[in-house]
């Protein structure tokens, strides 16, 4: 009996083109915060995380929010309606509170993750953003502390460059102050992302108040520290010279594939 024939073989055209193949790649955004993160580990720091809906103590009461404060202003949020002071925590704070009241000191850690606030969506401001905070507290910190170590930070993550600190207020520092870049975009010389002004605020930090670190059940007498809170979309500018940080929120993929590796 003869064998069924074979069928015949599928037919290859070698001049169609290639179907297109997607290639995932992290969001500048994301590639920011791992390199901070790298930073301040080889600086011998451990990152913390949180909760989003945190409770309204531990995001304002616990950081020496007074309760209608002016400074509350900067900081509306969405309540949730499960009551009982619960919100979408407008920092991260929160994530030092529950650190200090955890572990002893000395302790040194980076709490990255999403915040919410009530900001109008403009050229460097954005509703719903990515933090990132850090915290030392140890015997004997001082502010001589915090200024080499943000200005170490900065040279390594932006290269050599100039930075100033500027005199600021938060309820949960004191003293307080904001830091400076060179804005990378314009090169000190103007524009939108800058205000014009030629540099960048990339950050706020001070030395955490006493009243902090009694909340958080920490001997204030005995041991000191300093905080910082940085926004890494925002350094996601400087870093790859965008103009407008509402480009990392459209999820145009003629935007996004120029950071895939």
């Amino acid at each position: 009996e003869l064998a069924a024939a074979a069928p015949p073989a599928p037919q290859l055209d070698a001049t169609m083109p290639a179907r297109h193949q997607w290639c995932g790649a992290k969001h500048p955004v994301t590639l920011v915060i791992e390199e901070v993160e790298e930073i301040f580990r080889e600086m011998g720091f451990t990152v913390a995380t949180g909760p989003e809906a945190e409770h309204e103590w531990y995001n304002f009461g616990a950081l020496n929010f007074p309760p209608d404060h002016p400074a509350m202003d900067m900081h509306d949020t969405l309540y949730l309606e499960s009551g009982g002071g619960a919100l979408l925590r407008t920092h991260t704070s929160p994530v030092q509170v529950r650190t200090l009241q955890s572990y002893p000191p000395p302790i040194r850690i980076l709490a990255p993750g999403n915040a919410y606030r009530r900001d109008f969506f403009d050229a460097s401001h954005a509703p719903v953003f990515a933090q990132i905070e850090g915290m030392a507290v140890d015997e004997g910190i001082s502010f001589v502390d915090l200024k080499a170590t943000l200005t170490h930070f900065a040279n390594r993550f932006f290269g050599k460059t100039r930075t100033r600190f500027r005199p600021s207020y938060f309820p949960f520092t004191e003293p307080s102050a904001e830091m400076d870049v060179e804005c990378r975009i314009c090169g000190g010389t103007g524009c939108p992302a800058c205000k014009g002004s030629g540099w960048m605020e990339i950050l706020g930090s001070g030395m955490i108040h006493p009243a902090v670190l009694e909340a958080a059940g920490v001997d204030s007498e005995r041991y000191t520290g300093w905080a910082f809170g940085m926004g890494p979309g925002r350094i996601a500018l400087l870093r790859y010279g965008i103009p407008d940080i509402r480009l990392l929120y459209d999820s145009d993929m003629r935007f996004l594939e120029q950071f895939a590796l």
